[in-house]
Parts: structure tokens; C-alpha cells; sequence
């Protein structure tokens, strides 16, 4: 049977690896009735109120990917919509309910985050948060090149 280690493609590989990573966060949330990407967006709403491409960008998300993904968040009161100067432009930010929720959360983020770092070895875990980065980074700069 083939294994991850079988196929040379990056993208196949990285995407297994992430699809379990997430199945260990999405565990731990689901017992607050979280998913991984909705607190990923609740933590970055708590920096502010941020236009939704902002936002977007920071999450590396696609604008209409957010917008679905903020439907219940802003429905259960974590998240608030305003309109910005400009009538089109759409800033969210965090709420008092939403700060607490983060708050009730952050334990369950914390023990996922320990068990991954177990599982693969601290220094191991952060080599690759760091190569991640640098991936990330090294992509967003290249896209121009590729194209």
C-alpha cells in the first residue's frame, strides 16, 4: 500500500500532515463546540477591529471563505460587522462574548498544542513552524516570478 513517504508532491504531502495536525486542534475545540478554523479567526479578530480582506489575509484565506466561515460566529455574538468609512468596506472585530469564548478556548488550543509537540519533539515542532514560515514567506514573494 502506498504511504505519504511514496509520493514526491509537496502539496500531497503537506496537506496530509496538516489534515491530522487539524483533526488534533478540531478534536479538543469540538468539546466547546469549536472548530479549528473558527478559533483561528477569533484570535486574530482580537487584534482589532479589521476590514474583512485584512482579515482574510492575515488568516490566508480567500474573502469568500471567510465570509462563510463568519457566518456563526457572528450569529452566536463572538464576532461583530460594522461598515467602515467607505459603505462597502466591512470591519469586524471581537466581542465581549467573543473574548470570553476565546478564553474558555485557549486550554483546549493549548493541550492540542502540547500534544503535537510531544508527538513530533518540541525542537522538532518549532524547526518546522519556522520552516513553515519561511515557506510561506518564500511563496508569497515568488508568486510574482511563477506567473
Amino acid at each position: 500500500m502506498p504511504t505519504a513517504a511514496d509520493s514526491v508532491c509537496t502539496c500531497f504531502r503537506l496537506r496530509r500532515a496538516a489534515r491530522q495536525v487539524s483533526q488534533v486542534y478540531d478534536r479538543e475545540l469540538a468539546a466547546i463546540g469549536l472548530s479549528l478554523n473558527e478559533y483561528s479567526i477569533l484570535r486574530h479578530a482580537q487584534r482589532g477591529s479589521r476590514l474583512l480582506g485584512e482579515l482574510a489575509e492575515s488568516l490566508g484565506m480567500e474573502r469568500t471563505t471567510l465570509t462563510r466561515n463568519l457566518r456563526p460566529l457572528l450569529a452566536a455574538g463572538w464576532l461583530q460587522e460594522d461598515r467602515g468609512e467607505d459603505g462597502r468596506q466591512r470591519l469586524i472585530s471581537l466581542t465581549a462574548s467573543g473574548k470570553a469564548q476565546l478564553a474558555i478556548a485557549r486550554p483546549h488550543w493549548k493541550r492540542a498544542q502540547k500534544r503535537i509537540d510531544t508527538s513530533f519533539g518540541s525542537e522538532a515542532a518549532a524547526r518546522l513552524r519556522d520552516d513553515l514560515d519561511r515557506l510561506d514567506h518564500a511563496l508569497r514573494g515568488g508568486m510574482e516570478t511563477i506567473a
